[in-house]
């Protein structure tokens, strides 16, 4: 479902689209960011128990980091929406399209209006969700490292059908893994493709089928899995860009892990927004192609 520009087809449109030189994200400062429902295992015990103060002055350094190997966008904030500073759940770009999400829960669908005027009058191509078919944006859905293949998940958020929907957007191939622990109800908690070709992941949270397609597609050595404890802590919640991840603080030696792969790693305390259910990853949208985000890949 296209909203504007009126096409026929995303992919007949892709060269008039805008187009980045650089690795750029949109993100969207917590003014009004707040734990006020539950919507996720995260936010339980955490109402009103978050700082916005602090949450600001974290976002603000994770926003100074990213700003030294990115550009950044700015969307602006909404009162009556406190999860709009997760903006990485609000759609998934690349090429110019933007599929805006459908949020499952009330509390979230608010957000969605505002999203897609921003992209609208930014020049996106929008690619709408009917409202019966939850998608929650990259943090359901990511490309792999090139930018040619859909990792998507479904589960307590999601639906399936959303993933043929989302692959239709971009003519391309999804592979569609099943969320089966409801702590990590989205993928980007779970499992993250890495430039190098690594793939960072939490194996349990998957189905055994779904680990089997994992394991089809990522060899032994490419993949890093993490413990449990690095997964409440958000380990896999990672922005990468290029040789570069910038992440929250994990009590393990996983951002040395991570360092020995052939990344700078940056650490960053983040501990406002988990209470959310969301870490840097969730903070930010890509806007800029994979092959842009990425450049040399690290191990290339």
């Amino acid at each position: 479902m296209i909203t504007s520009p009126a096409v026929s087809s995303p992919a007949s449109s892709f060269a008039s689209l805008p187009r980045f030189n650089r690795p750029t994200f949109l993100m969207c400062a917590p003014e009004w960011y707040d734990v006020n429902y539950v919507i996720n295992p995260w936010m339980a015990g955490n109402l009103h128990q978050s700082s916005r103060d602090t949450a600001f002055s974290q976002w603000k350094t994770l926003h100074h980091h990213l700003q030294q190997i990115a550009d950044i966008r700015l969307l602006h904030p909404r009162q009556g929406s406190p999860d709009m500073v997760f903006v990485g759940h609000s759609a998934l770009v690349q090429h110019g399209v933007a599929a805006i999400s459908s949020f499952a829960h009330p509390q979230r669908q608010t957000e969605e209006s505002h999203l897609r005027r921003w992209f609208q009058e930014t020049g996106f191509l929008v690619w709408d969700t009917p409202r019966e078919t939850a998608f929650e944006g990259e943090g359901d859905v990511v490309f792999d490292a090139t930018g040619d293949r859909l990792w998507a998940a479904h589960g307590s958020r999601t639906c399936l059908q959303s993933h043929r929907h989302l692959a239709d957007a971009w003519h391309t191939s999804v592979n569609s893994l099943h969320l089966v622990d409801p702590r990590f109800y989205h993928l980007d908690l779970c499992f993250m493709p890495l430039s190098g070709g690594e793939l960072l992941y939490f194996p349990e949270a998957f189905d055994a089928a779904s680990l089997a397609k994992i394991e089809e597609a990522f060899s032994a050595d490419k993949r890093i899995a993490i413990s449990e404890i690095e997964a409440t802590q958000f380990g896999c919640n990672v922005i990468n860009v290029g040789e570069n991840i910038l992440m929250g603080s994990v009590d393990t030696d996983l951002a040395q892990r991570l360092r020995n792969q052939g990344y700078k790693v940056t650490e960053l305390n983040l501990s406002e927004f988990i209470r959310g259910g969301g870490s840097a990853k969730s903070l930010v949208l890509r806007l800029s192609d994979m092959d842009v985000t990425h450049g040399s890949p690290v191990n290339s």
